[in-house]
């Protein structure tokens, strides 16, 4: 299998690494922006997208920039070339435009894609979720430029990775990607986060939370205590209770399945086999989302600031909302070069008004899937 990778950075270059060690598959071209990439032998590397697509089965897009992978994902769903992704926050934000145009999923390895493969296995032996949950180490809404510096150093990742995984940005656009493929919501006041440390009290709360709103929910739960990895609380039929039990499940009704580790770059050939092979999309952001990424203010905004990146930065962090409650709110991952031009207090969500961003394919996509969705929504309820 011949593959078009995107990007350069942690993900792309340890998942190209594992490829190399593989016959059946050959990274081809490698597209970057980047005036100097050393990991790369130059013949491989191009900055054309249209050279990309055409020299690969299968595109691999794991830039971590919502943006540019639009531009990407756009030319190789036009000339009928399925691609793979490692980056939630694109499909977040425009991913819905191409759902059904062209194939384009989530692949396996990172949380949202283990979550895809645990809910596969549940339901094929009878589970029915209620509850998607992530278990993460640490949280920090509101960490400093230093102590990130720091740790995107020692952790060998950038300082916009490591301030996103953080203050939650990160944590919240992967279950809203969840959310948005498997019809789960998010409870009254958003995403709770609650602190544990046993893992069956958290499944508790989102399995009471799912019996609250009542329909499946996607959330998560901090604890340094718990693997790195992501769990499904899920109901099953009351005469295998018995049998539960006896596998150490418990008594019931709610049981929970864990993947307890997450191989992120390993796994993606996973996913790609299965995209070659015909077995279809493994995790989506659906066709109409419920729920987004908004951005919300760390600090006071002043009219004619400059927000040059919203996801890891320290200007905004993420916060899913239902796209409902907040139709005008913009999501975090379209701000890229954008000028405060109103007032927006701490904490406060900021909205299409008050912020100006330059045009692209990305903003005209997003504009489509509200758009869009508000037509579906007024469909819907004309038939009722």
């Amino acid at each position: 299998m011949n593959i078009g990778l995107v990007g350069t950075g942690f993900i792309a270059r340890n998942f190209a690494r594992e490829v190399g060690r593989r016959r059946a598959a050959t990274i081809t071209k490698v597209l970057t922006r980047r005036p100097r990439v050393d990991e790369f032998d130059t013949d491989i590397l191009t900055r054309s997208i249209d050279e990309l697509v055409a020299h690969g089965d299968v595109v691999v897009e794991c830039s971590g920039d919502p943006l540019w992978a639009t531009e990407v994902v756009a030319a190789a769903v036009d000339a009928g070339v399925p691609v793979v992704t490692m980056n939630t926050e694109f499909h977040i934000t425009t991913g819905s435009a191409f759902v059904g145009k062209g194939l384009v999923t989530e692949a396996a390895g990172d949380q949202p894609g283990c979550l895809a493969e645990l809910h596969e296995e549940a339901v094929a032996m009878g589970f029915e979720p209620v509850a998607y949950g992530n278990m993460k180490g640490f949280l920090n809404p509101d960490p400093t430029p230093e102590e990130m510096e720091y740790w995107g150093k020692k952790q060998g990742i950038s300082l916009s990775m490591v301030t996103a995984f953080t203050d939650g940005t990160k944590v919240e656009a992967e279950q809203i990607l969840v959310g948005n493929h498997f019809g789960a919501t998010i409870g009254p006041d958003g995403m709770e986060g609650a602190a544990v440390d046993d893992l069956s009290e958290g499944a508790a709360r989102l399995a009471a939370l799912a019996e609250q709103v009542g329909q499946p929910v996607t959330d998560f739960v901090v604890s340094p205590h718990l693997s790195h990895g992501v769990f499904i609380v899920a109901t099953h039929d009351p005469a295998q209770a018995d049998a539960l039990r006896y596998y150490k499940m418990g008594d019931g009704p709610s049981y929970t399945l864990v993947r307890p580790n997450i191989f992120v770059h390993l796994e993606i050939l996973k996913t790609v086999r299965r995209v070659l092979s015909g077995g279809g999309v493994l995790l989506d952001n659906s066709a109409s989302p419920e729920l987004s990424l908004a951005a919300v203010a760390k600090r006071d905004l002043r009219p004619g600031e400059r927000i040059l990146r919203g996801i890891g930065s320290f200007d905004v962090r993420g916060r899913a909302i239902r796209i409902a409650e907040h139709p005008d709110h913009i999501p975090i991952g379209l701000l890229c070069d954008a000028v405060v031009e109103r007032p927006v207090p701490r904490g406060g969500v900021l909205t299409m008004a008050d912020v100006s961003v330059p045009e692209s394919l990305a903003l005209r996509l997003w504009r489509d899937i509200v758009g869009g969705r508000r037509d579906h929504v007024g469909s819907e309820s004309g038939r009722e």
